[in-house]
């Protein structure tokens, strides 16, 4: 049976699945991230763009899921696992875009992956993933208590939902926004590792 740990959840996926921390792949970490040093330049002074705030260049950078499984029946499910049970987060109106952009790295760092990476159990897996005739979505956010009765967890999470089905139709029309109490219809169960923090 396929585990993964990120940071206190546990993803226990059935034993015919493949499963794999993507983010922690050599290729991803040692080969495709360079592309994050890539610089965006303004077209008409072709200076460094830079934060309106900060002052800080910006940078093209790429970002990569964490969890990619493969189900038999060819669906390849990219996996964002965002936990902030511990923090004073309560906007999550960003969670969407992150993701959104996460997965159109990811498509594009499995494509690169299936030709040229070193390992090969990750060569294998990207090329596994690029032969499925599905692909799905998954943000699974764990929330803080909600601050006022007037906000929800519920709602927060149908805001994300919504957001993330306008940004990533043409990939998957039905994202799912997911938590421990509420795992739909997947296959995969998540639990807690050790007590959670007070």
């Amino acid at each position: 049976m396929p585990t993964i740990s990120e940071g206190q959840l546990r993803f226990e996926f059935p034993s015919d699945w493949q499963a794999s921390k993507f983010d922690e792949w050599s290729f991803y970490r040692n080969q495709f991230m360079k592309l994050a040093g890539a610089s965006m330049n303004c077209s008409k002074c072709e200076d460094g763009i830079r934060c309106a705030n900060c002052g800080n260049k910006n940078v093209a950078g790429t970002k990569g899921i964490d969890v990619l499984a493969i189900e038999p029946g060819s669906i390849c499910w990219q996996i964002e696992i965002k936990d902030y049970r511990q923090t004073r987060v309560s906007n999550f109106a960003f969670l969407a875009d992150e993701v959104a952009l996460k997965v159109r790295d990811t498509l594009a760092c499995l494509v690169v992956a299936a030709i040229s990476a070193n390992d090969a159990g990750e060569r294998q897996l990207a090329q596994a993933a690029l032969h499925c005739n599905r692909l799905r979505v998954v943000l699974h956010l764990e929330q803080p208590p909600p601050k006022s009765p007037l906000e929800s967890a519920a709602s927060r999470k149908a805001n994300v939902l919504q957001r993330l089905k306008q940004l990533i139709k043409s990939i998957d029309p039905r994202p799912l926004v997911l938590d421990m109490s509420s795992m739909g219809q997947v296959a995969w169960v998540v639990t807690q590792i050790g007590t959670p923090r007070p």
